[in-house]
């Protein structure tokens, strides 16, 4: 009997080694003082390169001060971060700007390596993270519309000439075509596909509207701690890491308030400056959970220095998705992470937002998130209160009341009759009373 040797084989992928450059714009005016800072921009670049793996080993701020059409960046700039790849075995150079397909192309020309620019990182990092149908089918379909403009030039290997009589063209012309065609077939049945999956999202929420229970969705900056603070008002499990883009698809879970009223609170993805178009349109059914929602909780990380200026990131965002606030809507500002402020920072922080009237709150150690629940709760909360009685037997229609409505004062008579004071929205207080219908029901003055 032969005796074989196991051994065993690594599949993984080798870790690339990755420079990172930030393209420091020069703006001026209005722009300039609402930039953030060019730090600030590359450590996020290189946040977004870590979550792909990159052994991130050099990183440059490189002040741009007129854009060179071929390549982005002036001869001498090139030719700098060309010897950085070849002292540094560079395999991948990101850019945090958009570039365009020329660009790209020739900058992987001059530089011998791999060129990704803003866009595609984060394409490819959504493409890794995606766990549902729908998420998957966003960003398939963004990937293709981001490719489609890259097959401008990219089949240098093959003839460009023409070929043959007439008017056909060589082979180099066919295979351009040929995958323009494919990725517009493509795009059309992924549309097809993900109107689908609206269409039944759109059931899910009508279903959802028929059961009283008040809609929360917070939204934020990537990394603002969403999903932390997600976590703790609703006693979930959902991935929370200090890493960028962690939560893709949206999550919804209940939420009991302190009144003992549930509502439902969905966690959805994170924002981020320059947010690529592509994604735009492919993530708008994703945040149709924030439009429709009753409140809006905006998280902030206000222990980043640049929490202002994300935040008006996210507000560009949302304006661009078209997700606009209906008269009426609630939005709340949460400040979170003040376990990380100094206690004089905090102070300060604080004091401002109670000023602002936003909730200043931890999602890790769970400082201050009671009283946002019972602010969610009041702010939710516009139902007038109805006196309901109801006999000693009437378990079932009081376990109903305790269920969905919020229980203001109750009175055990001698009896055994129960009077209850309670608020019930509209819909709720409409299928007691058909469901109930011995219970006397009045008004509160």
């Amino acid at each position: 009997m032969s005796k074989s040797t196991s051994r065993s084989i690594d599949h993984a992928a080798p870790i690339l080694k990755a420079l990172v450059i930030h393209p420091a714009r020069q703006l001026r005016g209005q722009a300039a003082i609402e930039a953030r800072d060019p730090q600030s921009r590359l450590e996020e670049a290189v946040g977004l390169a870590i979550a792909l793996d990159l052994d991130v080993v050099e990183t440059v701020i490189a002040p741009l001060r007129a854009v060179t059409p071929a390549t982005l960046f002036g001869k001498g700039k090139i030719e700098e971060f060309a010897v950085i790849c070849e002292v540094e075995h560079i395999d991948v150079a990101v850019f945090d700007d958009q570039l365009t397909p020329i660009q790209q192309r020739n900058l992987e020309k001059a530089l011998e390596v791999k060129v990704v620019d803003r866009t595609g990182l984060i394409l490819e990092i959504f493409a890794r993270r995606a766990r549902t149908r729908e998420g998957r089918l966003q960003v398939e379909l963004a990937r293709l519309e981001y490719e489609r403009s890259r097959l401008v030039r990219t089949w240098t290997h093959l003839e460009r000439q023409r070929g043959g009589t007439g008017n056909t063209g060589g082979p180099g012309e066919t295979q351009i075509e040929l995958d323009r065609r494919l990725i517009r077939d493509n795009i059309l049945k992924l549309k097809k596909e993900l109107e689908e999956v609206r269409r039944t999202r759109t059931l899910h929420r009508s279903a959802r509207k028929k059961v009283p229970y008040p809609t929360v969705a917070l939204v934020g900056y990537t990394n603002a701690g969403k999903s932390t603070l997600f976590n703790r008002l609703t006693e979930a499990e959902v991935l929370a890491k200090d890493m960028l883009f962690a939560t893709l698809d949206p999550t919804l879970r209940t939420v009991k308030l302190p009144d003992g009223r549930p509502a439902i609170m969905s966690d959805t993805v994170g924002f981020i400056s320059d947010l690529p178009h592509e994604l735009v349109e492919a993530f708008r059914a994703t945040l149709e959970e924030v439009q429709e929602a009753d409140v809006v909780l905006h998280v902030r990380d206000v222990a980043n220095p640049d929490s202002e200026s994300q935040a008006r990131d996210v507000q560009t965002v949302l304006a661009e998705l078209g997700v606009t606030f209906d008269e009426g809507k609630t939005v709340v500002e949460v400040w979170n992470k003040v376990d990380l402020l100094s206690e004089d920072d905090r102070e300060v922080v604080e004091g401002h937002a109670r000023r602002k009237e936003a909730s200043a709150v931890s999602a890790v150690t769970g400082e201050g998130c009671e009283a946002l629940l019972r602010r969610i709760s009041g702010l939710i909360d516009d139902s007038p209160p109805v006196e309901i009685q109801l006999k000693a037997q009437d378990g079932q229609a009081i376990a109903w009341i305790y269920r969905n409505g919020r229980v203001l004062n109750r009175y055990d008579g001698p009896d055994g009759d129960v009077t209850i004071v309670t608020r019930l929205d509209s819909q709720a207080l409409g299928r007691f009373e058909r469901q109930y219908p011995g219970a006397l029901v009045g008004t509160v003055d």
